[in-house]
């Protein structure tokens, strides 16, 4: 393709489905940075070697002979136990420290499971069967949308749903957004911020590890995918670091962005815009709300 040529339609839509699908990656992923932001104001910085390991708990449930549905529930949970095993072990003790300590611990967290992962997985890039995914492709004229893309937009849009009716329904979800809003007023009416603390980290490391299952699909398994992370910051911080909406629709916009401009621009520079676009995309937005799309304002008087 030559640089700047003008692109068919049907080739435009199917950059757009599949900038979708990679976005509602970004959006799980990024779910769980603002959950655990908005509950401790920490940013965790192992996010993305979390949904590598994701990646690699599915492939090996998967290689034992479990359904690829049954893969992701059973990723789901041992990724949700970890993420508690990483708050009691890890972050516990980091209350009432400094964030930047905590900040800190979470870069060392990600070192060692980036360590782990070079230990027992080695370098090698491996793929789910062809046939992992029961077969949802969509034909509409002369668009035709892969099964895996597919089936990653039913998937992330079934645990967004989830999330939703979780926050919004149920006791526990209720708590956590008080606890969010305002930790003393929280615990003046008996709720348990350390208890609030683990189910975060577990609903954090269990929406990345779905996320990592659902991108190994379309990349394969390996280490790099923990340089997914990376490319999540900037959709948090575009949708709003401390707002559930906006890291939705921040994923969103960055997927699409990034598959369009990867399709038109990289034959002018020769490849790698697809690591570069999130990046610039944030400071397009920043330069007219640097709070985010939907971030709170908040205003510090002295």
């Amino acid at each position: 393709m030559d640089c700047l040529t003008f692109l068919e339609p049907a080739t435009v839509i199917s950059q757009l489905v599949a900038g979708v699908a990679t976005g509602g990656v970004y959006a799980l992923v990024a779910l769980g940075l603002v959950l655990i932001y908005k509950t401790s104001h920490v940013v965790n910085f192992a996010q993305g070697e979390l949904l590598m390991w994701g990646a690699y708990l599915a492939f090996a449930l998967v290689s034992i002979g479990l359904p690829f549905p049954a893969a992701i529930l059973g990723t789901l949970a041992l990724a949700g136990l970890a993420g508690v095993a990483v708050e009691r072990i890890f972050m516990r003790s980091m209350i009432g420290e400094p964030l930047i300590s905590a900040m800190i611990v979470t870069l060392g967290l990600a070192s060692l499971l980036r360590g782990l992962a070079y230990l027992f997985g080695g370098t090698e890039v491996r793929r789910f069967p062809d046939d992992v995914l029961p077969d949802l492709s969509v034909t509409a004229g002369s668009v035709r949308v892969a099964s895996v893309y597919t089936w990653s937009l039913v998937i992330c849009a079934a645990c967004v749903v989830a999330l939703m009716i979780f926050f919004r329904c149920s006791r526990l979800g209720v708590a956590v957004r008080a606890a969010a809003d305002d930790q003393y007023a929280a615990m003046s009416m008996g709720i348990r911020i350390s208890r609030l603390m683990a189910l975060s980290w577990a609903l954090s490391a269990g929406v990345a590890a779905v996320g990592g299952a659902l991108l190994a699909n379309l990349t394969g398994v390996n280490f790099r995918l923990a340089d997914f992370g990376l490319a999540v910051l900037p959709v948090v911080i575009l949708g709003g670091l401390d707002s559930i909406p906006g890291a939705i629709v921040g994923g969103f916009v960055v997927g699409s962005v990034q598959n369009l401009a990867t399709a038109y621009f990289d034959p002018c520079v020769g490849g790698g815009l697809s690591s570069l676009v999130p990046f610039l995309t944030l400071l397009a937005i920043v330069l007219i709300k640097p709070h985010g799309l939907f971030g709170s304002v908040r205003v510090d008087r002295v």
